[in-house]
C-alpha cells in the first residue's frame, strides 16, 4: 500500500534525526519535538490528511505535528532574509515591509507552487489568491531528456537499461541535473553516457550500434559522441526546457492578472530547481517589469521556513479557500429554481434533495481560526453513531451536491452514545489553517471532543 510506503520513508528520516540528535541530547524524547511535514499548496486537503496519516504510522504523535505549505514555508523564510542574500534585489529592499506585495514561486523536483502575499500591519501574512501549481518541477525536463534518449535507443533498450543498469541510470541522471542547474549558454553541452553499455543495448534491440542508432535518429546533426560522452547542442538541449519553461511562465501570467495581485513588483523563486540558470532568465525575460529575486540558499528555503512555521503557526494569518464546502440539506421545493429531478415527497410535502448548502465559498478569504457552526441529526436508528458527509467543488455557487463537479470531501464519523437519543449534533468547522480542524458538540451533555474527517 501507498501508505506503508510512504509512513516508512518517514519513519526512516525520523529515525535518522532521533538517533542524530540523541549524540547531542541524550534525554530528549519524541514528545519533546514539534513535528513540521511540508507538502505542495496545490495538493488537496486528502491528500495532506494522507501525509498524516503516514506521519503517524510512522510513529510521530499527531498533536505534535503540523503539515506546512512549501511555498508558505518558504515565503515565511524570506522574511528574514537581509537584501544581501537576495540575488536580484536592490539595495535595502526587503520583503518585511508592511504592505509589500510578492510572488512566491517554488520550483521543487515534482511540481511548481505559486501563492501570492501581502505583509500585514501585525507583521503576519495574507494570501491575495489560492496558492496555484502544477506539474512543472525540475522532473518534468528530466523525463522530456530521458524521452530524447528513448527515441535514439529504442523504448525496450530504455526499459532494459533501467532496471538492469540502475546504478548507471542514476548517474546518468545526477550527470543531467548538474548540467539542468548550471546550463547559461555555449555552444554544446558534454555529458557522461554509459556508452559500452548503450553500444550492447542498441545491437540487441536494434541491431546497429550507438552512433549509427543517433544518425537515424531525427537528432543526427545536433547530437554526437565523442571519447564515451554525448556532446548536444544549445538548441536540442535548451528544447528540452520549453515545455517546463512555458508551462511556470504561463501560470505565473495568469496569476498576475487575477483580481488584487494589482501592485506586485517582485518574483522570488525558490526550491532547487529555482537554480536552473536558463529557468532564472527567461523569467525574468518575459516578466522585465517584475523584480525577480532568488535567495541565495533558495534550495533550502522552504525546509528553514518550515522550522520557523513549526515554532509560529500565526506567521500566515488569513488563506483563500480554494474550493467551495457544504453540506447536503433537504429543503423545500422551488420550481422557480428546482429541477424536477431533485423532487422528492416528504410527509406529503415538497422537498428538494440534495441541495448544496455552503459553508464556505470557493475564494472567499478564510483568517486564521475561522470557525463555522452547523447542526445534524443524530438518528435514532444508527445507535448513537454520527455520520455527515462534507462536500466539496471548484464552483462558486453550486446547486447540487451530485453536480458533475461536485464531489465527497470526507466523512465525519463519530461514536457518539448509544442512548438511542435524537438530539441534534453540533458541528464546528475551522478553517484558515493548512488542514480543516472539526469540534463536535453533544447538545445533551454538552460534552465536546476534537473530531475528524475522513478522507482516504
Amino acid at each position: 500500500m501507498a501508505l506503508d510506503v510512504f509512513s516508512l520513508s518517514i519513519k526512516a528520516l525520523k529515525d535518522h534525526f532521533l538517533n542524530k540528535i540523541r549524540e547531542q541530547i541524550a534525554e530528549i524524547d519524541i514528545d519533546d519535538i514539534r513535528w513540521v511535514l511540508t507538502v505542495p499548496a496545490i495538493w488537496s486537503d486528502g491528500a495532506k490528511q494522507f501525509m498524516r496519516s503516514s506521519a503517524e504510522k510512522a510513529g510521530i504523535p499527531s498533536n505534535r505535528l503540523r503539515i506546512a505549505l512549501e511555498p508558505e514555508a518558504a515565503s515565511i523564510y524570506c522574511q528574514y532574509l537581509p537584501t544581501e542574500k537576495l540575488e536580484g534585489a536592490e539595495k535595502g529592499f526587503t520583503v518585511a515591509d508592511i504592505g509589500t506585495k510578492y510572488m512566491v514561486v517554488d520550483l521543487g523536483g515534482g511540481t511548481v507552487d505559486i501563492t501570492v502575499h501581502e505583509k500585514k500591519n501585525d507583521g503576519s501574512l495574507k494570501e491575495i489568491c489560492h496558492a496555484s501549481g502544477a506539474d512543472y518541477g525540475g522532473t518534468s525536463v528530466d523525463r522530456t531528456f530521458f524521452k530524447l534518449i528513448e527515441s535514439i535507443i529504442g523504448t525496450a533498450a530504455m526499459k532494459e537499461f533501467k532496471s538492469k543498469y540502475l546504478e548507471l541510470y542514476l548517474d546518468l541522471s545526477r550527470d543531467f541535473e548538474i548540467k539542468k542547474r548550471n546550463f547559461g549558454t555555449s555552444e554544446e553541452i558534454r555529458m557522461f553516457i554509459p556508452f559500452m553499455i548503450f553500444e550492447e543495448l542498441c545491437e540487441k534491440h536494434l541491431n546497429k550500434n550507438f552512433k549509427s542508432a543517433i544518425e537515424s535518429s531525427k537528432f543526427s546533426t545536433d547530437i554526437a559522441t565523442r571519447y564515451g560522452n554525448i556532446r548536444i547542442k544549445e538548441d536540442t538541449f535548451i528544447s528540452v526546457f520549453q515545455q517546463t519553461i512555458v508551462g511556470i511562465t504561463k501560470l505565473i501570467g495568469e496569476i498576475l492578472n487575477k483580481k488584487g495581485v494589482d501592485g506586485l513588483s517582485q518574483i522570488i523563486l525558490v526550491g532547487g530547481f529555482s537554480e536552473c540558470t536558463l529557468v532564472k532568465k527567461e523569467i525574468k525575460s518575459t516578466f522585465p517589469d517584475k523584480k525577480v529575486i532568488v535567495p541565495i540558499d533558495s534550495g533550502m528555503a522552504v525546509l528553514k521556513g518550515a522550522v520557523i512555521f513549526g515554532n509560529k503557526p500565526g506567521a500566515i494569518s488569513e488563506r483563500i479557500a480554494k474550493c467551495t464546502y457544504g453540506f447536503s440539506k433537504r429543503k423545500k421545493f422551488d420550481p422557480q429554481k428546482h429541477d424536477r429531478s431533485h423532487l422528492e415527497i416528504v410527509d406529503g410535502k415538497d422537498k428538494c434533495s440534495h441541495v448544496f448548502d455552503p459553508i464556505v465559498k470557493r475564494n472567499e478569504i478564510l483568517p486564521l481560526g475561522k470557525e463555522v457552526i452547523s447542526t445534524a441529526k443524530l438518528k435514532p436508528e444508527n445507535n448513537g453513531l454520527f455520520t455527515l458527509l462534507i462536500y466539496q467543488t471548484e464552483k462558486d455557487n453550486p446547486v447540487y451536491t451530485d453536480e458533475d463537479d461536485c464531489s465527497v470531501l470526507g466523512t465525519i464519523t463519530e461514536q457518539i452514545s448509544d442512548t438511542g437519543t435524537s438530539d441534534k449534533i453540533k458541528v464546528k468547522l475551522i478553517f484558515g489553517e493548512t488542514e480543516i480542524r472539526i469540534k463536535i458538540k453533544e447538545r445533551a451533555t454538552h460534552k465536546e471532543w476534537n473530531g475528524k474527517i475522513e478522507m482516504i
